[in-house]
């Protein structure tokens, strides 16, 4: 007997739903990524680098990395087809979409329980994905919430896959305990990405 295709469908769904990501996220692959300049190309060259050295390089200090700076640019697709590969090789991923997670974090602050389990979670996750850092307006809870999760990260040297619309000098201006962290976890793998004619999501929309 053999398992009929979508046991093997259902199979992945809850992959990708224990790791946070939803099936239509699971879709954006390196595949399906659209090389449409010089810098989309070089930023999955980076990401393709990057998934192929991780096992040499998991356990050292610069095993991270980073997509940051211009929206539009395709650097949530990149992270998620990380994610995606990553899952397929049972690498365990946790991915954390900025805005929604501190908001709630924020919101049960006072469940000491339920709070420290989330964090832990994030802390303690094999890889962890953060999509859209510093999304929106940033206050002091936000930062101090962020930095618990990205200094045990960095402590313990557990790979960070991190998405920003800020460039580095803007994540350092936020905080620089944080900005310079992230910046040496990635310091081999940063895809920086500068300039409107950089937005496929808007050339899209005026050639459209």
């Amino acid at each position: 007997m053999t398992r009929c295709k979508c046991y093997g469908i259902e199979q992945a769904k809850r992959i990708w739903d224990n790791a946070g990501i939803n099936t239509e996220q699971a879709q954006q692959t390196f595949s399906n990524y659209k090389e449409w300049n010089e810098s989309s190309k070089n930023a999955k060259d980076i990401a393709i680098k990057y998934y192929q050295n991780f096992s040499e390089i998991k356990d050292l200090k610069q095993n991270s990395i980073c997509f940051i700076g211009q929206v539009g640019s395709g650097k949530t697709h990149l992270s998620i087809a990380l994610a995606v590969n990553f899952l397929k090789k049972s690498i365990a991923v946790v991915y954390m979409p900025y805005r929604e997670v501190i908001t709630k974090l924020k919101q049960n602050i006072t469940d000491e329980k339920y709070y420290q389990k989330q964090l832990d979670k994030y802390k303690n996750a094999r890889v962890l994905l953060v999509d859209d850092l510093f999304k929106g307006k940033i206050t002091e809870s936000d930062i101090n919430i962020i930095f618990e999760i990205i200094n045990y990260r960095y402590l313990n040297q557990s790979p960070i896959i991190v998405t920003s619309e800020h460039n580095s000098k803007e994540l350092l201006d936020i905080d620089e305990g944080i900005g310079s962290r992230l910046l040496q976890m990635c310091k081999n793998y940063m895809v920086e990405i500068e300039g409107k004619e950089n937005n496929y999501r808007l050339k899209e929309s005026l050639n459209g």
